[in-house]
């Protein structure tokens, strides 16, 4: 197994390289942002309902489209990402579009040596948790974090959707977490075409896994949904069957492809 330093390393470098191409792409549609476009989904936004005056605390926001979006929602937002590179585009783009949206650099597992806040809601989307190896360690972040009665909103792509290969024709991995899962990619999701070349470093897991560590450090599971579609269109082989809802053409609606959970802290 790749050991800690080494996958951080890996992965924080993939991210680096990606974002200049995230930042000009279609995907990211980075310009309507500045405009005023808000960058949430319906799934998220409905979870998080009214934010206003509220502290949130953005895990993993690459370069801070949503964390910004959650401040002109009227939330005191911060963000946390360990890509110096997303952060410190996050941080320019705060200061382009007038935001107080705060950023914070360092890797989620260290996140305590950065700040001892504790915040209303901790939230975090999208493929996230497969860039970590431990989501015992992952849920103690969020728990030490929130306040009491605070609670925590999380968005993912099923784990379903990870055990298929690329263009979704094979099972090619494992549903539960059976080690790390290292690649090498070209291109990016946001823009496939991209001239790059990354190596990348991931673990599967399971719904299960990710439900008990956040039981196992005291959270109270209050909503779990699943989605069949994703409001990203960022697989291969999709079709945008409604506005906005994205499915694997051959599959449909066969297949869950996004969960929520809310958890709150007593």
């Amino acid at each position: 197994m790749e050991n800690r330093h080494n996958y951080i390393d890996i992965n924080k470098n993939s991210w680096n390289t990606r974002v200049d191409y995230h930042t000009k792409s279609d995907f990211y549609a980075n310009d309507s942002f500045i405009n005023g476009e808000n960058t949430l989904k319906d799934i998220e936004l409905n979870l998080l309902g009214n934010i206003k005056g509220k502290s949130v605390l953005h895990l993993q926001c690459h370069f801070g489209q949503d964390t910004i979006s959650l401040s002109r929602l009227g939330a005191n937002a911060t963000g946390v990402d360990f890509s110096e590179k997303a952060i410190e585009t996050a941080r320019d783009l705060a200061q382009i579009t007038g935001s107080t949206t705060e950023f914070l650099c360092c890797n989620i597992y260290d996140l305590p040596k950065h700040t001892e806040a504790n915040f209303d809601i901790v939230f975090t989307s999208y493929g996230v948790i497969g860039w970590l190896p431990d989501m015992d360690a992952w849920a103690k972040v969020v728990v030490n974090h929130l306040k009491p009665g605070g609670k925590f909103v999380f968005v993912e792509f099923h784990p379903v959707v990870w055990m298929f290969d690329d263009d979704f024709k094979n099972i090619g991995y494992n549903y539960f977490n059976s080690g790390p899962i290292i690649e090498t990619d070209n291109g990016t999701y946001a823009d496939k075409d991209a001239d790059i070349q990354t190596k990348t470093v991931n673990w599967n897991h399971s719904m299960s896994e990710v439900i008990s560590s956040l039981i196992a450090h005291g959270l109270t599971i209050r909503q779990l949904q699943e989605f069949d579609y994703s409001p990203y269109n960022c697989f291969n082989n999709t079709v945008e069957s409604d506005p906005g809802k994205f499915r694997i053409k051959h599959l449909n609606n066969k297949i869950p492809m996004v969960y929520a959970i809310v958890a709150e802290k007593k």
